[in-house]
């Protein structure tokens, strides 16, 4: 596609980008989306041997140093571009599986075993790396400069909350598609129809948008929820039909939190992490904090989560390309005005 004449408003503008990209790299090839953080793994998935992951589009190999930090660098050896996460590590540092190259947690190359000891590793034998961290159970990089923390989620610093993580699973559609679907109530009773949503009344009462707490921004609602099945293990009780307090919100790019609490007082806060593998791949994973009694097995509470997921997955991954981003591309109402503030918000991020 070429655009014969230029763009009449920015929204055109957007638009026309976004078309011209619709079989291009958007979010991948976007640079100031490398400056924030994103969950490739979970701690618990990397332990001895290295592990791969892919971000943006750029592929990473992951591997535990001799103090057990995580580190983090493009999946290549600088030599003949073998594939650093098929190698092994030694002492903490990465070993090429190719050629026996070994790289120190800093990047930089060490040894070099075809050459005697009196020579040195060639200077320009240095590893692409990125920054990692460790928080809640998972593993997060930024590939260029942080321009914001990690999100905070309160209730992991409260004794009274358990934190329960879940596998990190790919997701065959674009992390634009998934955010908007989690900051979206009124797919439930359409949806969700196997889980909680059938009791849903499908008329969304007008809401406000605020500031939720210093890491999130979104809205407060109240819902009557389907309790069968599954569901009692959740809420904690053995009513059809439970009344829900729930708040939702987004910390950019990709991350929304879901808190929900019932009468009883029970909480279940909902961690959903959607970082783009690529434009049109992602991976998803969520984070449990519960302030029950730890009587439930963690195995149970996450099922109806995961079922709750699989009825997501299976619509989102029947909708082509990436969500299109200019705020007069798609049709909006009221209910749908936190999807379209996070996308205000994204695309004056992303500078489009």
């Amino acid at each position: 596609m070429v655009a014969t004449n230029p763009p009449r408003t920015i929204s055109e503008g957007i638009f026309v980008l976004l078309v011209f990209n619709s079989m291009g790299r958007i979010l991948s090839d976007n640079a100031e989306l490398h400056n924030y953080w994103y969950v490739v793994a979970r701690s618990a998935d990397l332990t001895a041997a290295p592990i791969s992951a892919t971000l943006l589009g750029k592929q990473m190999v992951l591997w535990r140093d001799e103090t057990n930090a995580v580190n983090s660098a493009s999946d290549r050896c600088p030599h003949r571009e073998a594939v650093l996460s098929h190698g092994r590590v030694e002492d903490g540092c990465l070993v090429c599986p190719y050629h026996g190259w070994t790289f120190s947690a800093g990047g930089k190359c060490v040894k070099v075993p075809s050459s005697t000891k009196d020579i040195p590793p060639p200077p320009k034998a240095q590893l692409v790396k990125f920054q990692c961290s460790e928080k809640y159970g998972l593993i997060w990089v930024c590939l260029g400069t942080p321009k914001l923390p990690i999100p905070t989620i309160v209730q992991d610093a409260d004794p009274s909350f358990r934190r329960i993580n879940t596998i990190v699973d790919k997701w065959k559609t674009s992390a634009t598609r998934m955010t908007d679907n989690f900051l979206d109530m009124t797919h439930f009773p359409f949806v969700h129809t196997t889980t909680f949503g059938r009791a849903q009344d499908t008329v969304v009462p007008k809401f406000e948008l605020s500031q939720l707490d210093e890491s999130w921004y979104g809205f407060f609602f109240e819902i009557d929820a389907n309790n069968e099945s599954g569901g009692t293990a959740v809420s904690n009780s053995s009513e059809s039909v439970v009344h829900r307090k729930m708040t939702t919100g987004f910390n950019l790019p990709f991350n929304v939190l879901t808190t929900i609490k019932y009468s009883s007082g029970l909480q279940h806060i909902l961690l959903l992490i959607s970082t783009p593998i690529d434009d049109l791949n992602s991976y998803f994973t969520f984070v449990v904090w519960r302030n029950d009694d730890f009587s439930i097995d963690a195995e149970e509470i996450t099922r109806f989560d995961y079922a709750i997921g699989a009825e997501d997955k299976r619509m989102l991954e029947t909708l082509p390309g990436v969500l299109l981003l200019g705020q007069t591309d798609l049709v909006s109402v009221q209910a749908d005005k936190c999807s379209v503030e996070w996308r205000r918000r994204l695309t004056s991020l992303m500078g489009i």
